[in-house]
């Protein structure tokens, strides 16, 4: 019989990490099959060889992320998915190991409208000499990638993401982790709607040169431009109607 485990030990972390994990997992992907299908604390106990204090403590991770909540007289129960904290890191993984869905695809895309145009302005206006460069690096990757010199889904990301990072504000740069995750569940498919193999680094290097030129309505039009494109894409796809209908 193996040693009850303290949260506070390395194993023990690292077992509270994976309870996290999986039951997250679980949560998110809709396995338990309601509100109140979650295993009592013995059950975990016995499942994950681990004592109470570490099941305790990957439960108030979870709780912490929305996703459970402990009800008197009934015990922990599996939350809404209108509770959860959808810009957790966590919980946009786990989201995106759901069964493929064209309507979240399109609910990311519309909060990157909301948000990197304003951010490509704001990068216009004051990036600094080092953030200026990171985006013109990640415009050369893209051209590379072309080439078939780098990895074209990486460079997109790292372009996307050092715009946020340009934009020097702090709420901003907290979207990189949604950004990065959208792009890795979307760009391979928007790009095959598209008939394409990968983004265009010719538009994404207009963005980059209104930011570099410090023009911030031409920024913001561009890459409003560039993700409209992306979800006049996915819109058909899903049968909505489009922002040209």
């Amino acid at each position: 019989m193996p040693v009850a485990s303290s949260s506070k030990s390395p194993r023990g972390h690292n077992l509270t990490a994976r309870i996290v994990h999986d039951l997250g997992r679980a949560i998110v992907t809709e396995q338990f099959k309601g509100t109140t299908d979650f295993p009592f604390e013995s059950e975990l106990c016995k499942k994950y060889e681990a004592s109470r204090p570490v099941v305790r403590e990957a439960v108030k991770m979870l709780t912490a992320k929305g996703l459970l909540r402990q009800r008197q007289k009934v015990g922990i129960v599996v939350q809404p998915e209108a509770h959860w904290n959808l810009l957790d890191p966590d919980v946009l993984k786990w989201l995106l190991e759901r069964e493929f869905s064209i309507d979240l695809l399109i609910d990311f895309t519309e909060i990157r409208m909301a948000i990197e145009p304003r951010a490509s302005a704001l990068a216009a206006h004051s990036a600094t000499g080092p953030q200026r460069r990171n985006i013109l690096n990640a415009i050369d990757r893209m051209f590379a990638a072309e080439r078939g010199e780098d990895d074209a889904l990486e460079a997109d990301i790292a372009f996307h993401v050092s715009v946020l990072e340009a934009s020097n504000n702090r709420f901003m740069r907290q979207f990189q982790d949604l950004t990065e995750s959208t792009l890795r569940f979307s760009i391979r498919r928007t790009n095959a709607y598209a008939g394409v193999s990968r983004a265009s680094a010719i538009d994404h290097k207009r963005v980059a040169t209104a930011i570099i030129e410090g023009d911030p309505s031409r920024a913001t039009r561009l890459m409003r431009d560039l993700i409209q494109g992306a979800l006049d894409l996915l819109l058909t796809a899903g049968g909505h109607p489009t922002s040209c209908d």
